[in-house]
């Protein structure tokens, strides 16, 4: 016996669901491009590069939930950063809501940095 969970996808339905993953795919690129947009005022490296986002998740529906954290608790950017982040978000096509989260687990260190940054910086 079939039941909903187990019924196979029509052709029309397999084609929708990749549909959809497409446009989420697609969303979640420009909103890294908007985040790469975005500067620590303390380092001239994008948010991005220097490793401050943990995690971008993107709904089909446009909600947008945005993983970040700080370069440290005390950091001066702590006010404006993350506001500045949904506000840059939520200007994305397609995205219809922001949640931004700073986390603190794991820590921020330097090995988050991608290696242009690092580059960037003078780190090697």
């Amino acid at each position: 016996m079939s039941t909903d969970a187990t019924k196979p996808l029509t052709p029309a339905e397999v084609d929708a669901k990749v549909e959809e993953a497409a446009r989420v795919q697609e969303v979640q690129e420009r909103i890294i491009e908007a985040l790469c947009t975005c500067y620590d005022p303390e380092i001239p490296v994008n948010i991005h590069e220097l490793g401050l986002i943990y995690g971008v998740d993107v709904a089909p529906d446009g909600n947008v939930v945005v993983r970040m954290t700080l370069t440290s608790p005390a950091c001066p950017a702590a006010g404006s950063l993350p506001p500045e982040v949904e506000a840059k978000v939520r200007a994305v096509p397609g995205v219809t809501g922001v949640k931004v989260e700073v986390v603190w687990d794991p820590i921020w260190t330097p090995d988050r940095m991608t290696e242009a940054a690092k580059l960037q910086l003078g780190m090697f």
